[in-house]
């Protein structure tokens, strides 16, 4: 499945096919949870699950659990790629999926199977708040620290070699 458009940002993206929600009821949510920040759509998508919050007078409870499946998959990709979790704002869209018709003695009524194509990404946005840790630091940073350390022995050598050389004038004089 191609995804809707490639941000110019990093991202991170997971996706879903032919899963068995609807197709209207993942474009609501959809809608509802596009240009969130990752942490406010997923406690929206957690209140929804458990109940506590609806849209409309709806919770639409299998359409959520199956979205936030896709949604924490999502962010397992976005950690593995290195991407700063309190930057990540979502984009999500849904899509009809393949029809499947249930064999059924009378055609008519319920023999069309609900699919629904569905794709998530995690667009890093914003001021880069990163702090190095030495944990993450690079070999140029690495290098430098050497070398930092290097001079700073070396200028401590020279000091003790100043201090004696001044001995020994005090005492020739």
């Amino acid at each position: 499945m191609t995804y809707t458009f490639a941000p110019k940002q990093r991202f991170a993206k997971a996706s879903g096919t032919n899963m068995r929600i609807s197709t209207k009821s993942a474009e609501v949510i959809c809608r509802v949870i596009r240009k969130k920040p990752l942490k406010r759509a997923k406690r929206l998508l957690n209140d929804l699950a458990g109940q506590k919050r609806g849209l409309g007078v709806k919770y639409y409870s299998k359409t959520v659990k199956q979205i936030l499946e896709l949604l924490e998959s999502c962010e397992k990709n976005a950690e593995f790629l290195g991407l700063e979790n309190n930057r990540l704002f979502v984009h999500a869209s849904a899509h009809q999926g393949t029809s499947i018709r249930r064999r059924r003695r009378k055609a008519a009524f319920g023999s069309a199977m609900k699919n629904t194509n569905m794709e998530i990404m995690l667009i890093e946005r914003g001021k880069d708040t990163r702090k190095i840790t030495s944990a993450k630091k690079t070999e140029t940073d690495k290098q430098i620290e050497k070398e930092h350390a290097a001079a700073k022995s070396e200028i401590e050598e020279l000091k003790v070699k100043t201090a004696e050389l001044k001995e020994k004038v005090g005492a020739a004089k």
